[in-house]
């Protein structure tokens, strides 16, 4: 898609406003704001490129996760009991949001999840349900709703206020240097398609770019076919990352605001994290260091590139790549 077709006046129709993404901006929890953005000159000699990062792991989640959350629940006043599905970060900020606002969570986790982001979750006060293999987590608690009326269930990807929170982060990118184009890990679509409404509303003619795993490649397909297209597994070390059924309005909004969707594989991430380490001296999950591997993998255009790094709970087996990506 080129980027100039898509154009703020082609846009007013989206579930995304920039007004709320605005208020979010001052609304949400101080800790999650204004997190550092720089360009590292070792970082850049690697790869060859001027890059930006955007550093969304010094905070008490170690994600960005925690942005949209709290806009969330800051607008669901009437909410007591909330439910969710998460592979680990999400459920961080489902739980870190409802604590502070004395609401009792209930997360729903998939089989095979890193255990250091379930017990991170359990530490912030919320319930921990981990769905057995070979059973849906989203079912099971859709399940557990429906047969408890005083729950609310929460997906990431379709709630507007998740996506317009995380779109905070494009606030502040833009504020500084101005990047030719923003890189993007891509798992369900709520930070990508929060930070391009923004981003198109302000300065269309930057191009933004979403990174999913090749081994996870349903929002790839969804976001070339138009359309929702599930795929039976996925098969990728990045959690962050690993969808197999998108939320139809995530897609929606994909093909409406970004201008490419690029693949990376599992060794690309590793190299990623390992030059993160390197460079950097920050310890990224492999999703978190999914732009820097498109980064170092894919000849994006532009003079200058930003990329978001996103998370760093890393699993521990995937520690040994910081020291050997190999």
């Amino acid at each position: 898609m080129d980027a100039h077709r898509i154009r703020s006046a082609d846009l007013g129709d989206l579930d995304l406003s920039v007004t709320r993404i605005d208020m979010a901006s001052r609304a949400i929890d101080p800790v999650f704001r204004d997190t550092p953005q720089y360009v590292d000159e070792q970082l850049c000699a690697a790869l060859g490129r001027r890059v930006i990062v955007k550093v969304e792991t010094a905070n008490p989640l170690r994600s960005f996760k925690g942005r949209g959350a709290d806009f969330l629940l800051g607008r669901r006043t009437d909410a007591r009991h909330v439910v969710c599905v998460s592979t680990g970060n999400f459920g961080q900020g489902i739980a870190y949001a409802a604590r502070a606002r004395g609401i009792a969570a209930e997360i729903f986790a998939p089989a095979g999840v890193n255990p250091s982001k379930l017990d991170r979750i359990r530490s912030l006060g919320a319930t921990v349900i981990e769905v057995a293999a070979g059973r849906s987590a989203k079912e099971a608690a859709a399940e557990h709703v429906a047969a408890h009326p005083d729950c609310t269930l929460i997906e990431d990807g379709r709630e507007p206020e998740i996506a317009e929170g995380a779109g905070t982060i494009a606030v502040e990118l833009l504020r500084g240097e101005r990047p030719d184009a923003i890189v993007v890990p891509l798992g369900d679509g709520a930070l990508i398609t929060g930070m391009a409404r923004w981003v198109k509303e302000f300065d269309p003619d930057i191009r933004v770019i979403g990174v999913c795993a090749t081994g996870a490649p349903a929002m790839l397909h969804s976001y070339r076919a138009g359309h929702p297209v599930a795929t039976d597994r996925a098969d990728t070390i990045a959690e962050g990352i690993h969808v197999t059924i998108p939320v139809p309005e995530s897609v929606a909004r994909l093909t409406r605001l970004v201008d490419d969707v690029l693949p990376v594989t599992d060794s690309a991430m590793l190299g990623a994290m390992h030059l993160a380490a390197t460079t950097l001296g920050l310890i990224l999950e492999p999703s978190g260091a999914a732009g820097l591997a498109a980064i170092a993998n894919h000849d994006i255009p532009g003079a200058t590139l930003a990329t978001i790094l996103t998370g760093s709970n890393a699993h521990s087996t995937h520690l040994s790549a910081l020291l050997d990506p190999h």
